[in-house]
């Protein structure tokens, strides 16, 4: 598996496994085994997922060790500010059954975002957390908070894919040495970009899915990708990226279809309270 070093030197998986919306009634646990068998090494979860427990559980039965997989997680809004943050960190840990976490995030731009990254900087200082990173942080929410932190993220989660790159964005990321970490990565599976004429062409003629062709683009272009799928076949798929690459020409073609807009705009009026209200976080009973 391909690797990146992250700004704190620590290094992760280029290619992770997203469990974002999958159900925990058994669902989560068979998809993590499943592509954990697969090859993946980078499992991301979150809080708000409400899978915590499954994705630790098939962790544990997988059988392989511990510090040979990277799990990402997130602190979700209704915890932000620095006590509840830091309680928020020990359950999930809880939740999945961790001593310690490779990558967490704060998952929204919202709210006490200063007093709950001061939270995620005492957890990584404890040992609990080892790279620290945020989400959904757009260019101007970028520059409205960073320069606060006394840490710089060592990566942002957004929403990347062919028809939105970000390009607002990524200078920023790229002057600070911080990775970009797609979510979303093939579009929330949008017909219209896995059946554009462009990449169809493109797979036709390397021999691979389309759906290939797109996150090799993202990685070609510096991303981590995080993909999901409860399909074993399209798992491997996803994970199968590493013994080709797209020429300039074809990767000049995707940046084409850039219409610099994404599904979800995190600097919508009411988005906070929209989310606030849509996912709660269960308690660890």
């Amino acid at each position: 598996m391909h690797t990146y070093v992250l700004n704190d030197g620590n290094s992760i998986p280029a290619v992770g496994f997203g469990v974002f919306e999958v159900p925990a009634d058994g669902t989560t646990y068979q998809a993590v085994r499943r592509a954990l068998d697969a090859g993946y090494r980078h499992i991301d979860t979150a809080a708000a997922y409400n899978n915590e427990a499954e994705v630790g559980r098939a962790i544990r039965d997988s059988g392989i060790p511990r510090e040979d997989i990277f799990v990402t997680s997130k602190l979700w809004i209704q915890d932000y500010g620095l006590k509840k943050a830091g309680l928020a960190i020990r359950l999930s840990l809880a939740k999945l059954g961790l001593d310690y976490l490779d990558l967490y995030l704060l998952h929204q731009p919202y709210f006490d975002v200063q007093g709950s990254w001061l939270a995620l900087e005492k957890a990584r200082d404890e040992g609990l957390v080892r790279s620290l990173g945020v989400s959904n942080f757009t260019a101007r929410l970028w520059q409205e908070h960073i320069p606060r932190f006394a840490t710089v993220p060592c990566l942002n989660q957004v929403e990347f894919h062919p028809f939105f790159q970000q390009r607002d964005l990524r200078p920023l990321l790229e002057a600070q040495g911080v990775l970009l970490a797609a979510w979303s990565p093939l579009g929330h599976g949008m017909r219209e970009l896995l059946t554009h004429p462009l990449i169809c062409d493109m797979a036709a003629r390397y021999h691979r899915e389309p759906a290939q062709i797109i996150l090799r683009f993202e990685l070609q272009e510096g991303c981590v990708v995080l993909p999901k799928s409860t399909n074993p076949a399209h798992m491997a798929s996803n994970l199968a990226l590493f013994d080709f690459g797209l020429n300039d020409r074809d990767m000049e073609a995707l940046r084409s279809l850039d219409t610099n807009h994404g599904t979800r705009d995190p600097e919508e009026p009411g988005r906070a309270e929209y989310l606030l209200a849509k996912y709660h976080v269960r308690s660890l009973a």
